[in-house]
């Protein structure tokens, strides 16, 4: 979590588009509007921003398939909102890692879950992260079931000073419980994704040996020598300003190279680089090509921070220098673990991704450093109380933060994460782990799911400019390499909006596609579900099981491009080429 959060506390009936729906059609083709002398600015990329990087390096043209069958439906006669694109004014290249997911190690082993399996390949985050987060820092990858390092303490030191249990996780396990890293590894080729791997910090400073930091590192060497070029992507500890991680303080006592009891941004930097140059020279050895990011805070520090936290990017800046390859960034957007409403939710993606990317860049530059890739290692939402987490409005939320976030150029985002624990419905998992109730079945989806999975196959390969004359109403365009633009549109507020979309130096061609998406009539205005074009699951939870299959509703260009979009309800469209 954000150091906000996590310092606080560790550990409508259904709004139907007012058209009407005639019955399925197979797919023709419908001469295009005659006379059409639209004219078309060519695209222009921008130059790629420093924060991708080369997170662009495996991008890809993507090639719209045009549906075979759809709902043919009369477009509505006029438009009280317009979203206006501008196809020829590219705002970035979009990096396939923009959807990436976080897996964790109580998971279970994953490759065994069939329907989980199937889910995950469909979805296609493209990079898993694992471990997952604060596990990370008492994980050894290569271990067998409680057979720690030698030097490895029975217990650790928490932020109050006591001692407790070290609880361990071990690489080798291959219980049920848990996740082994050999079985990350076919998830991973079974799934046809790839990683991101969080190596042990923590260990650098509880590690009870001569020198624990080199130690440390030459277990992360060893990874990656292990991984053997399997995984591009790497970073060293996770939220390790927090004081709810292993290594925050350490039993000076047992410590053997005279760190300090609590740790600082500046150790952490210093330390950083000893764990890169082993890492590196590893890479080296069997000629691969590997990138280490180094974590930071996603925002300035406030009056109640620790000293840790207070100082941690200027400390951390100060000894690594350029050292990092990129940077790591978290947030969890909403007001921490507060009973918010629907409508502060939706309102954090655009405000808080701006503000946490203004700083990131600032406080970079002002250091007198290179700017360099960002990711957004861990999002979600805090709120709570009201089963806002497994929530069709934090669907949209999801939606909201990644098209934010591609607006602000960030390199990858991972969301927190692919199963967690129910807790009364604040639960960040995208998928019921078996432990949620009202019968709802192991690994069903949840409304998240559904909307990053559609906002993905209808998302083109460039984000391009989009503007609305409603501030409920939140755009995201792109354009297809095979010639298609795209648009997702958000309706944050309650009531529904009838939206009319315009799109400039494009020549429309004589249909458009779109899938809706809605919460249903449970849980006040947060339902667990999800009905996408009117179809839902039949469970208390989720969305229909037949997604994949499910076909679009469809629309003549002839006299306009608009749509209803219902009250807190989400559309992807495209729209085809002349």
């Amino acid at each position: 979590m954000t150091i906000t959060s996590r310092f606080l506390y560790l550990s409508v009936l259904i709004s139907l588009p007012f058209f009407i729906l005639s019955c399925k059609k197979k797919g023709g083709t419908t001469p295009p509007p005659v006379g059409d002398t639209t004219t078309v600015n060519p695209q222009v990329d921008p130059p790629l921003a420093n924060t991708i990087g080369f997170f662009m390096d495996d991008w890809q043209p993507r090639t719209f398939t045009v549906p075979t069958t759809f709902t043919n439906t009369t477009v509505p006669a006029a438009a009280g909102v317009t979203v206006t694109i501008d196809r020829s004014n590219v705002l970035t290249k979009v990096p396939r890692s923009y959807a990436s997911a976080n897996a964790n190690l109580w998971m279970g082993q994953m490759v065994t879950e069939t329907s989980l399996m199937t889910n995950i390949t469909n979805l296609h985050p493209h990079l898993i992260r694992f471990p997952g987060g604060s596990i990370s820092d008492v994980f050894f990858w290569n271990a067998q079931p409680n057979t720690p390092p030698a030097d490895a303490p029975a217990q650790l030191i928490q932020d109050n000073g006591t001692a407790v249990a070290a609880g361990f996780w071990y690489g080798k396990n291959t219980d049920n419980r848990t996740f082994s890293v050999d079985n990350y590894y076919s998830m991973l080729q079974q799934t046809g994704n790839k990683g991101m791997i969080t190596i042990n910090y923590g260990y650098a400073r509880y590690g009870t040996g001569a020198n624990p930091v080199a130690r440390a590192a030459h277990l992360a060497a060893d990874w990656v020598r292990y991984d053997n070029g399997r995984t591009q992507y790497w970073e060293i500890g996770n939220e390790n300003f927090g004081n709810w991680e292993a290594g925050y303080r350490i039993n000076t006592a047992t410590n053997q190279d005279g760190q300090p009891e609590f740790v600082t941004g500046q150790l952490y930097g210093q330390h950083f680089k000893v764990y890169a140059d082993s890492m590196r020279k590893a890479a080296q050895e069997i000629g691969k090509t590997i990138y280490i990011g180094a974590v930071m805070s996603e925002s300035a520090p406030l009056s109640w921070w620790t000293p840790t936290a207070t100082t941690w990017n200027s400390g951390l800046f100060a000894a690594a220098g350029n050292y990092p390859d990129f940077y790591i960034v978290h947030n969890y957007y909403t007001p921490f673990q507060t009973n918010a409403t629907a409508e502060v939710i939706l309102n954090t993606p655009v405000e808080e991704t701006q503000k946490m990317m203004d700083y990131v860049r600032q406080t970079i530059s002002g250091a007198g450093l290179t700017q360099k890739p960002v990711i957004l290692g861990e999002w979600n939402i805090t709120s709570s109380g009201s089963k806002q987490q497994v929530s069709h409005v934090n669907g949209l939320h999801a939606v909201m933060v990644l098209g934010e976030s591609l607006k602000n150029k960030i390199g990858m985002t991972a969301r927190w994460d692919l199963a967690n624990g129910w807790s009364n419905g604040d639960d960040h998992g995208m998928f019921n782990q078996g432990d949620e109730p009202d019968g709802v079945p192991k690994w069903n989806p949840r409304p998240a799911f559904y909307h990053m999975y559609f906002f993905q196959q209808y998302l083109g390969d460039r984000l391009v400019a989009a503007n609305s004359t409603n501030a409920d109403v939140i755009s995201y365009g792109s354009s297809f390499t095979s010639g298609e633009t795209g648009v997702a549109i958000i309706n944050k507020a309650a009531d529904p909006k009838s939206v009319q979309v315009d799109i400039k130096n494009f020549k429309k061609g004589s249909r458009f596609y779109w899938y809706t998406l809605t919460g249903g009539t449970d849980n006040g205005e947060f339902s667990r579900k999800t009905l996408v074009n009117g179809i839902t699951s039949a469970s208390a939870a989720g969305g229909p099981s037949t997604y994949k299959e499910l076909s679009p509703y469809s629309g003549s260009t002839t006299n306009g491009i608009r749509v209803v979009v219902p009250g807190r309800a989400a559309v992807f469209m495209v729209v085809s080429k002349q």
